[in-house]
């Protein structure tokens, strides 16, 4: 008898944000692989085990572009081929050319350049923090800022425009981050690439001007940079404090262990997964975990299912910030891993001690059951806003 194709559950247990779908599991347990039919009818599959997950991530027979994959979380079908400097959804080579001039540019050494940097923008957005006093939304001032500033200063944004991608304060956090439309954030990037050309400034965009990419692509790729690498940092930085608030013995070990900073990186970005599904279309004809995909297909693959898949982690739905979360899909796998996991490592490293250290008795200020999710077809996993005060 054939199994009725599952639909990808989106609805998370009731008052807990950060455990997925109660119904994964069950998939996961019936088979790492599974039927499935996509919001716009597509007839496809979903990958919840670790190994068939990574399988899909790291074999270049499966396609990143968006015209050749179907999306899991709403009714939109394929989308459009990749605009220039869209490195994030193409294929080899292309992939591979943006790849090359990218990789040593983003490195684990280089990235610890700007520890310091980090460490001050840090320290700014407490010293804000604190002279506002409690309750903040913790968005607004610190979990959105901080990635922000980051990567604008990576990519050598002047501080005089910064605000910018900063929006206005509101008692509504917005679900994105940023305020401007991409194609405005592209215009300004051109003005600001053709000013790093004509007077170079030492940071990734001076640097990136003098390369073969055209202007477009590279006011492509830098617009995407950030507003990639803002909102999935400024997601982890709220939930990862909401956990780590309703996990005290978890934050008591890392307010007594000053070492266990790295390994809490790790274990945050494993247990919350907050870029949670995608998505790969087969090119051709692949067997996984003992099915036929056939060319055309789309596989939907969930992160969070596969960092929490007993067979890779022991007693994966515990929090546990002393587990070596090694080979955690936080950051993806194989043909695009995350081109800014190691700067999004360290200044998750230098933001969640210093908020705990600052502020030692930071605390949620509404009941952890009125905090607000975001919504479950957004791909970037989080809450609205988190109100602290201490």
């Amino acid at each position: 008898m054939t199994e009725t194709p599952a639909r990808l559950p989106t609805a998370r247990p009731t008052g807990c944000p950060f455990d997925p779908p109660a119904e994964l599991a069950g998939l996961r347990e019936r088979g790492p692989l599974t039927r499935m039919v996509f919001p716009d009818g597509h007839l496809g599959w979903l990958a919840t085990g670790y190994a068939a997950v990574r399988t899909v991530l790291s074999d270049p027979r499966f396609s990143h572009r968006n015209d050749r994959r179907h999306w899991p979380l709403a009714d939109i079908g394929q989308g459009l081929p990749p605009i220039p400097g869209d490195m994030l959804h193409i294929d080899r080579p292309e992939h591979t050319r943006y790849r090359r001039l990218l990789s040593g540019r983003f490195t684990t050494r280089r990235m610890r350049r700007y520890t310091r940097v980090i460490e001050r923008i840090v320290a700014d957005r407490l010293d804000d923090m604190e002279r506002r006093g409690g309750p903040v939304s913790l968005v607004e001032v610190f979990a959105r800022p901080v990635p922000m500033l980051s990567v604008c200063e990576l990519l050598g944004v002047p501080p005089g425009d910064r605000d910018r991608f900063q929006p206005p304060t509101t008692e509504e956090i917005p679900t994105t981050f940023v305020d401007m439309g991409f194609t405005d954030m592209q215009d300004y990037f051109r003005g600001l690439i053709a000013a790093k050309r004509a007077a170079p400034t030492g940071d990734l965009l001076s640097d990136l001007a003098t390369s073969e990419l055209t202007d477009e692509e590279l006011s492509g790729l830098a617009a995407i940079m950030l507003m990639a690498g803002v909102e999935s940092t400024s997601s982890m930085l709220t939930l990862g404090t909401f956990a780590l608030l309703t996990h005290p013995d978890q934050l008591a070990s890392l307010r007594a262990e000053p070492d266990l900073a790295d390994r809490a990186v790790e274990e945050l970005m494993r247990y919350l997964s907050v870029i949670h599904t995608g998505s790969r279309g087969a090119l051709e004809d692949v067997e996984l975990a003992g099915q036929v995909v056939r060319a055309g297909e789309t596989v939907a693959v969930s992160l969070q299912s596969a960092n929490r898949d007993p067979a890779r982690f022991a007693d994966p739905d515990t929090l546990d910030l002393h587990r070596d979360a090694a080979g955690h899909l936080g950051f993806g796998y194989g043909v695009h891993p995350c081109l800014g996991k190691q700067l999004a490592r360290i200044e998750m490293r230098a933001a969640f001690p210093a908020l705990f250290t600052r502020f030692p008795t930071l605390r949620l200020a509404e009941p952890a059951e009125d905090v607000e999710v975001r919504d479950p077809s957004q791909n970037v996993h989080g809450v609205q806003r988190l109100l602290v005060t201490w």
